[in-house]
This record gives C-alpha cells, sequence and structure tokens, in this order.
C-alpha cells in the first residue's frame, strides 16, 4: 500500500491526529501551572509554552487565541472538581446531608491540595472576554445540576435562586479560605459551608 492510498500516517505508532491531542494537553496542564502561579492577565502564549516544552507554533495547532486555551484550562479543571464531588457524593450513601457533606468536603480538599488550579478557577478570571465568561456562566449551571442530582428527592426541583445563592457563597468561603493561605481545616470550612447547603435541605 503506497503512501496516497495509506489510511494515516504514522510516526512511532502515533498517528498525526494523537500526536496533535498530546501536544494540546501538555499546552493545557502547562497553562495551569502558569495561570496558577503568575495568573492569565500576567502570562504569555512564550511563557506556556516554554512550559510545556514546545514551539510557539504547536499552540496555533490547537488554538487561535490565548482565551481558548484559558477556557480549555477553565473547562477541565471544572469537570475534574464536578466529577469529584460527584463521586463523593455516590461514595456518602443516601443521606441527603451526608451526600452534601461529603460533595463539599471533596471539593474544599481538591482546592487546598491544588492551590494554582484553585487560583486559574476563581482569581481574576471574571471579565476577561465574554467568552470566558459564557464559560464560568456554563460550568456553574452545571456545578447546579451536579446538586439537584445529588441531592434531590425524585421529581423534586430546587429553587434556582437558593441554589445561585449557595454556589455563589460556597465560592466566596473559598476566596475567603484562599486569601488565608488555607489557615482554617478543610473539616471548618466544610462545616461552615454546609450551613448554606443545609438550607436548600429544608
Amino acid at each position: 500500500m503506497n503512501t496516497a492510498t495509506s489510511v494515516k500516517r504514522r510516526y512511532r505508532g502515533s498517528s498525526t491526529e494523537e500526536r496533535r491531542a498530546v501536544r494540546r494537553q501538555q499546552l493545557i496542564d502547562a497553562a495551569i501551572q502558569v495561570y496558577g502561579e503568575y495568573g492569565y492577565r500576567h502570562s504569555g502564549v512564550k511563557q506556556v509554552c516554554d512550559a510545556a516544552g514546545l514551539t510557539q507554533r504547536y499552540f496555533y495547532e490547537s488554538f487561535g487565541h490565548s482565551d481558548e486555551l484559558l477556557i480549555a484550562c477553565y473547562e477541565q479543571a471544572a469537570r475534574k472538581v464536578r466529577e469529584r464531588n460527584m463521586a463523593a457524593a455516590q461514595a456518602a450513601g443516601e443521606d441527603r446531608m451526608e451526600r452534601s457533606r461529603a460533595m463539599l468536603h471533596a471539593y474544599f480538599s481538591y482546592l487546598r491540595d491544588n492551590p494554582k488550579l484553585a487560583r486559574l478557577l476563581f482569581v481574576d478570571i471574571r471579565g476577561i472576554s465574554p467568552a470566558v465568561d459564557e464559560a464560568i456562566d456554563q460550568a456553574l449551571k452545571a456545578s447546579s445540576e451536579d446538586m439537584t442530582r445529588a441531592l434531590a428527592h425524585p421529581g423534586e426541583h430546587f429553587d434556582e435562586m437558593l441554589q445561585a445563592g449557595i454556589l455563589g457563597g460556597v465560592i466566596h468561603i473559598a476566596l475567603h479560605w484562599m486569601a488565608s493561605g488555607y489557615v482554617h481545616s478543610v473539616e471548618t470550612v466544610t462545616e461552615t459551608a454546609l450551613k448554606l447547603g443545609a438550607s436548600l435541605l429544608e
């Protein structure tokens, strides 16, 4: 079979698309570290590429501009947090208060253990661009839907405004905790945030 008729050229066992996907993930992982340390507004494409060990031409292979990379980083980080929270809820059993406590504990534990990711998720990210704000809004909507799936009785619908207020409150507790240098234990912060979550279950 000649080159023209081969399905895909492979190099060292990987297709062109696979290698491109690997490079894209390298950029995302590097950007999370760079943005988490210096902030998005103080980080450039070259800085991220250097951290990823890639030349800048590979950046433009996957992303049109820096905001697209930021969105990819944010969506990946937010998805990991949500998956961790839902796994904790499932492991906590059927009691709704215990499920809520488990989700919050998983949430705050992850932020404490991944401070650069926490900065990416919460610090100075609003207002960068309409596309970034839309990604944040979609992530919050997904978190609200997770809350319903994890805590609502069958057929029950929570008050959307109350859910939004609880999510906002939990985020502000996280921001305050981060600013303090994580001075309080995860358990203390969890129980504080649970006071907000309990209002949803009343």
